[in-house]
């Protein structure tokens, strides 16, 4: 994405990196197609807002400044708000944006006089447009926002469908394992990402040293493999014969493949396992349960792959928080792999109870695909990868999230109770 802000080498900074003084680059700027000024935030300039943000977002995005004069581009420092300016342009854009556009907001304080300072609002180009504000179809024109019409609409549209393939094409990654295991993928697509420049060796490097220092901060060892259009970073050595562990495949593009392999019980664990199922169903299940060889059933351990689960997705958090970026840039779906009828186990009294009532919890489709989450809508500010990717995983074995029953929400509190000590 354009930025009218470079550091002294020339590269492009990101809203993250602008200081106050950096400002003082845009007297050499003119507003245009990715660039525009406004004096002040007055109640005509917040009236045009969610306009000149929906325009970007159509277009190709783009940066708008309040506290530079649009004729001379003199600094005109705005006053602090008592509100946080990044909650009230959100505000104005969820009440006249639909959808909710991708963008971010941040005020930079005058180091002199901390009650003042200039808005800078970073849009990016939208996804899936149309974005639509006040029920018109805005585009920038020029250093101006107007209506889209005849072929710019239909351009808008082929766009939305063309960001859903590439989202459909990157949700069939596959990470290699020597043998067929239980795999749990979560993927997370960086939208916008068809836009962004190719990044270079330097900014590759960054985002590795960034990755291997998740990695340590989980106390995870970090085995580095390069694939041809991305690396792949396991927590341990990937060949025949190595127990799978699991890998997480970071692409130019900073999209993110997470494949984690469930945590099966070893023959003895299974074989008590599958006791003890046996005895809580009684007469009523023992019959299903009993008709599993025990060399033929498939074991997961609850426990065990749900720290694995969460371990590797809080990692992705750490990660994020490191690249000073945000999920709400990002699409999530997860899979399901080689999981059909694997039993859930656990030891937990509450799980026997229940499986003596309902059976057994096992994964009960076939592979499988989530619909894609966008976590820009809106709707996901609080989005953490952790989080989603241990309730989805657990889910999608049968655990009855989201239902009104007591002894069904107790036992979700029991199995997605988690203890450090995570097998990865």
């Amino acid at each position: 994405m354009y930025s009218p802000f470079l550091d002294e080498n020339g590269r492009p900074k990101g809203l993250h990196e602008i200081a106050y003084r950096d400002l003082a680059q845009l007297a050499e700027r003119d507003e245009g197609y990715v660039l525009e000024f406004k004096r002040s935030f007055t109640a005509t300039v917040k009236a045009k807002v969610p306009k000149i943000i929906a325009s970007f977002a159509n277009s190709r995005g783009g940066w708008l400044v309040i506290g530079i004069a649009d004729d001379d581009h003199a600094l005109c420092p705005v006053p602090r708000a008592s509100a946080d300016y990044s909650q009230v342009i959100g505000e104005l854009c969820r009440r006249h944006i639909s959808p909710a556009p991708p963008f971010d907001v941040r005020f930079i304080a005058d180091p002199s006089n901390d009650d003042q300072g200039v808005i800078v609002v970073a849009v990016e180009e939208g996804g899936f447009p149309p974005y639509v504000a006040d029920g018109v179809v805005e585009i920038r024109e020029g250093s101006t926002s107007g209506p889209a019409v005849g072929s710019a609409l239909v351009e808008l549209y082929d766009k939305a469908m063309r960001h859903q393939r590439h989202i459909a094409e990157f949700c069939r990654r596959t990470v290699y394992y020597a043998r067929p295991v239980p795999l749990f993928d979560l993927y997370l697509y960086r939208l916008g990402a068809a836009q962004r420049d190719v990044p270079g060796r330097g900014e590759i490097q960054e985002r590795a040293d960034a990755m291997r220092r998740a990695f340590a901060a989980q106390g995870l060892s970090c085995h580095v493999q390069h694939a041809h259009d991305s690396l792949i970073f396991r927590t341990s050595i990937a060949f025949d014969g190595f127990v799978p562990h699991s890998a997480i495949e970071l692409f130019p593009d900073e999209s993110i493949k997470l494949t984690v392999p469930a945590v099966l019980c070893s023959p003895e664990e299974r074989t008590a396992a599958l006791e003890a199922l046996r005895t809580a169903c009684g007469a009523a299940s023992a019959e299903d349960v009993g008709s599993l060889r025990d060399h033929d059933a498939r074991v997961m351990s609850a426990s065990d792959t749900l720290r694995r689960v969460t371990r590797m997705a809080s990692l992705l958090d750490r990660y994020i928080r490191m690249r000073s970026s945000s999920w709400r840039h990002y699409a999530a779906a997860y899979e399901l792999e080689n999981m059909a009828g694997v039993l859930l186990w656990s030891n937990d009294p509450l799980y026997l109870a229940y499986a003596q009532d309902h059976g057994p919890l096992f994964c009960g489709t076939t592979d499988c695909r989530s619909r894609v989450r966008y976590l820009d809508d809106g709707e996901h500010d609080s989005f953490r990868a952790r989080q989603f990717a241990g309730s989805h995983f657990f889910e999608a074995c049968g655990l009855p999230l989201g239902s009104p029953s007591p002894e069904d929400n107790a036992l979700v509190d029991v199995l997605l109770r988690t203890e450090r000590g995570a097998k990865s």
